[in-house]
């Protein structure tokens, strides 16, 4: 699940401590949870900011990957496009070692699926997409 939350013309970015690159916040839905609960959840977790889901913007199946810790997987993603309602960012679990909003017009470096789905939550448009 991945929340691109928006405040204006910024994202909300978080530098993450297992690989220290940017990325909107992403985590695991838990059973039984809703996926659009669980995206206000971790924002909140991962960087004390409130936000409001706003709309389900892509649904796709990420690449496989392998865990620090040696796990392998392979997650369905929900990308919700979010609205920043409050709060003042910064680094409120493990999961982060920065938190702070970026100007979309300069982004920083980032895996470029993760590009992607901050461009598709700020530019959606129409049904989800489903590619």
């Amino acid at each position: 699940m991945t929340s691109v939350v928006l405040n204006d013309d910024a994202v909300l970015l978080v530098r993450r401590s297992d690989n220290g690159s940017w990325a909107p916040v992403t985590g695991i839905v838990d059973p039984g949870e809703h996926p659009a609960r669980a995206a206000v959840r971790e924002v909140l977790e991962e960087t004390g900011i409130l936000c409001l889901v706003e709309e389900l913007v892509w649904v796709n199946v990420t690449d496989p990957t392998v865990h620090v810790n040696g796990d392998h997987a392979q997650y369905l993603d929900h990308t919700f496009r979010c609205r920043y309602l409050g709060g003042t960012p910064y680094a409120a679990d493990d999961e982060s070692l920065e938190v702070r909003w970026f100007p979309l017009s300069d982004l920083p470096a980032m895996k470029a699926v993760l590009h992607d789905r901050i461009l598709t939550a700020v530019e959606h448009v129409g049904p989800v997409r489903l590619i």
